[in-house]
């Protein structure tokens, strides 16, 4: 029980973090005591060590396997993830009025960049890379872990649409919303959208470089490599 306690107690404290400095009031308050930059940094290293105590917890607790490893789901995640950390390096500081982790201004709705692809990119990337891994950790924990976070990416894409419908007023969003979707390519399929140039090159440079970190570090961190076996 001792296992299941580590992480009934990473997880709480995991929502607690988001779920509290996300109130408006909070938030004010602690970017007035501190600036609004030392406050995203002290957020951004919090929440990292959060996550990873509570990667390290989901791999502390009992073991209970629900399916059986297979070599396929490893090679499902060396497929998805370079698109995942495409997503994030393409997102990270984009123009994007309709979700989080972009700039407020700059936005053209007739050209939307990487917004075209998917209205929330950020936590597009959050969903591939939870569901593949928790399709390539078959057990209870590792299931809870990453199926929660595949259920918040969700239900977060859904939230944001309806806060920001109601900060902008349904009029203006629908206007800077037109020429996007919640899943990927869902504007250009039904024709909504055309990508007119690729990724800037350094945006394409910044999710290779991320992958490649995330493959170096995933056996010193957490001692299995994410390597397909042979």
């Amino acid at each position: 029980m001792a296992g299941w306690a580590e992480f009934a107690a990473a997880f709480a404290v995991f929502l607690l973090s988001h779920a509290v400095p996300a109130r408006p009031a909070v938030r004010r308050r602690l970017v007035s005591a501190c600036g609004e930059r030392p406050y995203l940094i002290l957020y951004s290293v919090a929440s990292v060590a959060v996550l990873a105590w509570l990667v390290a917890a989901a791999g502390r607790a009992p073991f209970v396997l629900l399916w059986p490893y297979a070599a396929w789901q490893a090679w499902l995640a060396n497929l998805v993830m370079p698109l995942a950390c495409l997503l994030v390096a393409c997102a990270a500081g984009a123009p994007n009025p309709l979700s989080f982790g972009g700039r407020e201004g700059g936005f053209d709705p007739q050209r939307p960049g990487i917004v075209g692809v998917a209205r929330h990119p950020l936590l597009l990337a959050i969903f591939l890379w939870s569901g593949v891994h928790a399709l390539a950790n078959g057990n209870l924990a590792h299931l809870l872990l990453f199926g929660s976070f595949a259920g918040f990416a969700l239900l977060g894409m859904r939230l944001l649409d309806r806060r920001k419908r109601r900060i902008l007023g349904t009029a203006e969003w629908t206007r800077l919303a037109a020429r996007s979707s919640n899943w990927p390519f869902g504007a250009l399929i039904d024709g909504r959208w055309h990508p007119r140039s690729a990724p800037a090159p350094g945006r394409l440079a910044a999710g290779l470089l991320l992958w490649l970190g995330l493959l170096a570090l995933h056996p010193v961190v957490l001692g299995v490599s994410p390597l397909p076996p042979g």
